[in-house]
């Protein structure tokens, strides 16, 4: 098991080893996201209070849920890189914050766009919106110091801490509805907990979530493919790769 992390942790043995899964994921990925918008938009049913605006959740549950674990994504990747000075842990916290940046951004978009008919207004500077809109400017920040610094190792450094720093609003993002009075409501949809909706509305939920899971992976696979691609551009297997695509596609 340690060998094959030790080999996952190698910049061309992720290339390599990747490249066979991503097919997998993105098929997986576009069909679990269509059965998905499908089911929620078509099959499932309005809420007796809400109404049809109801089908927002399925997009705003899921990004809010993916904005948080992409954080942590990233911060287990900041703390890998300064532990153990991985070279793919750095590349993948530098892939994971453009990704959760606009996952949280849209998170946001939808959240004011569900708020408009449930509380009349498009933002309140509620404790969950709030917390969550530091979220959005942790990611922007960690992006921001990376290209204001030119040396790799010490933009690879600082934005590791400050990803790791950051960590400390994700709890404050889950339970702010619980330590404060909010208008958010609480948690209606958790995988240790018993829904709080019917089955016909949580299930093509759980399909949405498992879907943006998938999308988050291809993304980011993809991403972290194309800096080691650049990182590595110099090598000789880079180069091999590169000839051996080339001539396929004559």
């Amino acid at each position: 098991m340690w060998n094959w992390f030790h080999r996952l942790g190698a910049p061309r043995s992720f290339f390599e080893m990747t490249g066979r899964w991503l097919p997998w994921l993105s098929a997986a990925s576009l069909l679990t996201l269509g059965a998905g918008t499908a089911w929620a938009l078509v099959f499932a049913p309005a809420d007796y209070q809400q109404g049809e605006s109801v089908r927002i959740m399925y997009v705003h549950v899921p990004t809010s849920i993916l904005a948080q674990s992409s954080y942590m994504m990233m911060a287990t990747a900041a703390a890998v890189f300064l532990i153990w000075r991985i070279k793919l842990a750095d590349i993948a916290l530098q892939c994971i914050a453009p990704i959760g940046a606009s996952i949280t951004a849209l998170a946001l978009i939808t959240g004011s766009l569900w708020g408009k008919p449930m509380w009349g207004t498009w933002w309140v500077w509620d404790a969950r919106l709030t917390s969550t809109l530091v979220l959005l400017f942790l990611f922007i920040g960690v992006m921001a110091l990376r290209s204001a610094m030119e040396n790799r190792q010490a933009a690879g450094r600082a934005t590791a801490i400050l990803a790791v720093v950051g960590v400390i609003n994700l709890p404050i993002i889950k339970f702010s509805v619980n330590w404060w009075n909010t208008l958010h409501q609480s948690s209606s949809f958790t995988l240790t907990e018993k829904p709080a909706m019917p089955p016909e509305m949580w299930m093509p939920l759980l399909v949405m979530v498992i879907g943006f899971y998938l999308f988050l992976f291809v993304a980011l696979i993809l991403g972290m493919r194309n800096e080691i691609l650049r990182r590595e551009s110099r090598t000789q297997w880079v180069k091999q790769w590169v000839q051996e695509k080339s001539r396929n596609a004559v």
